[in-house]
């Protein structure tokens, strides 16, 4: 075994491989560039190096830097994590030219698997189901649209050497064809350093379901299930989840004996993933192999109890996998939501800045993970359920422009998939997260949509279900209810603190009364309070709540038993009020009694500044190019400026027809949230 490793990685994945490393003894080598000086890995590792300036193709993605790192530390072997070098072959080999062990497969599968239009070819061959479309290289633009033509629309164009979502655009006729060609290349180029570009058929309403695979050097394959993941945006996943509720027995070994084969057919050893869209009738289609460790590897490994990362790590040290294909069976359901800096308000685009509150819910563990993650408390703080969150961020740390926006990996356990996703909706509304745009208010309220929660699912759910963006969860009436009895119960405690007031004159002791309106976003809800030593008992609709809490004026997080059920609040304090946080919702919530209720629907309502006639930039980022120049009469849906950001390009458009004034940014500028891009007349 091997006595020290290296992970060419940064973030969430080089944390967890750092863990695995510790449990089996192995010392650790981080590398960091000048934006990860002070980061979590590097923190955790026994030794840090580093490598070069923030941006990647300056550091992360540097071979010759990483080769340098190894010889400095002396370590014996490499994890690449996913991402930046862990699918490039001239790195595998210049570790091999060193006698450096790759945790990862041979450059071989890497060249043949990585690459997305010679794998298309291998897996035809290999007799594996594929999807039409055209894997030759494609020239310019105009090629791209020639073939697309051919192949019938909707077409997905693809980065060969891509994965994450970056370099990959959907074209329903020529002029996204045209447009989405640059756009992949440009992404492939920045992200990949090889902006190689193929065409396909896009199947419609799939879904994308893959196969976990690995395989060691005495030529044992084993597939570990499979991992649903059709809950995605612009092509990258959200949600995942193992195993799919879509697949019956008899697909899912069809399925896995596929993506053996595939794995065997090019002398695969380690971790692979080898993803299919399957359509509604489960007739499944090759998509790609990740020659990787895929980020949502911890749902396979929660319902299967096999840590993936140390079978790595033997695998590459020369040993047998410890088990067959028979030994792999599905223990319980397991769900993964991806926590990114993305504000979902804003249509996710990134947010940056310093994390000024990070508290995660407690990591516990049960069912398989019990003997697989040692690192983890075991308990049963949500009973059969189990929470793991993988991250590589903490609190008063900072979210860079310069890398991927996710922040955590939360990952829940259950016997059953009812019972993974109410563990889910729980761990999120415990999970605090302040100072930037984050997604966990979307998170929360698919957890709630009955779509999901049925299981009918596609890649086309975000789509269709927030086709205007996401404006925020509204919960029901039934609940709205339970947080107007519990604001008025946590401001009847706040009340009483303010009573006991040091100092006071005699004889003038306040009373704190039982009658109320709360109003919750503009909408009012009279109640009555009777306290005692437990709890309080609020008659809200006609309806009496009992309501017992620990929580404090002051604290961020309230955990509430309201009339026996949970109810957990993030609490913050506003003018004369609180904000409420819940299951996605995001609410203002005032507590008055009544006389002051009925002045307070007198107070005019301040409006918002008029940004109609302006194209402000929606986030931080770098301006790629500016589209228009001053005087030009545009149209509805052009493309005005392009900027990118965390190694994606955003294309601004014209919500309606206009004319410019001015232009008040160039391309090479950086510019922060709300900046003026343009204006018009």
């Amino acid at each position: 075994m091997f006595k020290k490793i290296l992970i060419a990685n940064r973030g969430e994945i080089a944390c967890r491989v750092i863990k695995t490393a510790r449990k089996l003894g192995i010392a650790t080598v981080a590398v960091y560039s000048d934006a990860d000086r002070n980061a979590l890995h590097v923190r955790m590792a026994d030794e840090a190096v580093h490598i070069g300036p923030p941006p990647a193709n300056q550091s992360y993605i540097v071979i010759d830097k990483i080769m340098d790192a190894i010889r400095q530390t002396g370590a014996e072997a490499v994890h690449p994590g996913y991402g930046f070098l862990s699918e490039n072959r001239k790195f595998a080999e210049a570790l091999e030219a060193e006698g450096i062990a790759f945790i990862g497969p041979p450059s071989g599968a890497i060249e043949a698997m990585g690459d997305k239009i010679t794998s298309k070819k291998i897996a035809a061959e290999a007799g594996v189901s594929t999807v039409p479309g055209y894997m030759g290289l494609i020239a310019d633009a105009e090629e791209a649209v020639r073939i697309s033509d051919q192949i019938g629309y909707p077409v997905m164009i693809k980065a060969s050497a891509g994965g994450g979502g970056k370099g990959m655009r959907i074209a329903w006729n020529a002029d996204e064809a045209r447009e989405g060609f640059q756009s992949s290349k440009n992404e492939a180029a920045n992200s990949f350093g090889d902006d190689r570009i193929f065409i396909e058929k896009f199947v419609t309403q799939p879904r994308h379901i893959e196969i976990q695979v690995l395989a060691d050097q005495h030529g044992n394959a084993v597939y570990l299930h499979e991992r649903e993941c059709s809950i995605q945006r612009r092509n990258q996943k959200v949600i995942e989840e193992a195993p799919s509720p879509f697949l019956d027995e008899e697909t899912r070994r069809a399925m896995g004996e596929q993506a053996v084969a595939l794995a065997k057919a090019v002398d695969y050893t380690s971790a692979g993933t080898v993803e299919f869209i399957v359509d509604g009738q489960k007739n499944f289609y090759f998509l790609e192999m990740n020659t990787r460790l895929q980020v949502e590897h911890p749902v396979t490994e929660l319902i299967t109890g096999v840590d993936l990362v140390e079978q790595m790590i033997r695998v590459a040290a020369g040993e047998a996998l410890p088990f067959a294909q028979d030994d792999l069976k599905i223990d319980g359901w397991a769900i993964e939501s991806r926590l990114y800096a993305e504000d979902p308000y804003r249509n996710f685009l990134p947010s940056i800045g310093r994390l000024t509150r990070y508290r995660p819910p407690e990591e516990i563990a049960a069912g398989p993970m019990v003997a697989q993650h040692k690192w983890l408390a075991q308990g049963t703080a949500m009973g059969s359920s189990a929470v793991r969150n993988d991250t590589g961020v903490f609190e008063g740390g900072e979210i860079s422009m310069f890398y991927d926006p996710m922040i955590a990996k939360l990952c829940t356990w259950a016997p059953t998939r009812g019972e993974a996703i109410e563990a889910m909706r729980v761990a999120l509304d415990r999970f605090e997260v302040e100072g930037i745009g984050h997604n966990l208010p979307f998170l929360s309220a698919v957890m709630d949509h009955p779509r999901f929660v049925s299981g009918k699912i596609t890649t086309a759910f975000i789509a269709e279900e927030y086709p205007e963006g996401f404006e925020g969860a509204t919960l029901p009436e039934d609940e709205l209810h339970r947080v107007a009895a519990a604001a008025a119960a946590m401001h009847r405690v706040s009340e009483i603190r303010r009573s006991r007031i040091s100092g006071r004159l005699g004889n003038h002791e306040r009373h704190v009364g039982e009658n109320w309106v709360v109003t919750l976003d503009g909408q009012e809800f009279p109640v009555r309070i009777a306290a005692d030593r437990d709890g309080s008992s609020v008659e809200i609709a006609g309806k009496t709540m009992r309501i017992e809490s620990d929580w404090r004026p002051g604290s961020s997080l309230a955990v509430l038993d309201v009339d026996g059920r949970p109810l957990v609040l993030k609490v913050d304090r506003i003018a004369a009020g609180m904000r409420l946080r819940t299951r996605g919702a995001d609410i203002k919530a005032h507590v008055r009694r009544p006389r002051a209720a009925e002045l307070a629907r007198l107070m005019p309502v301040k409006t918002p500044p008029d940004t109609s006639k302006l194209l402000l930039c929606p986030m931080p980022g770098l301006v790629v190019s500016i589209g228009v120049a001053p005087g030009d009469e545009v149209q509805e849906g052009q493309a005005l400026a392009t900027v990118e950001a965390m190694k994606m390009e955003n294309i601004l458009r014209a919500e309606r027809k206009g004319v410019v004034k001015a232009v008040n940014a160039a391309a090479g500028d950086s510019l922060k949230v709300d900046d003026i891009i343009m204006e018009f007349e």
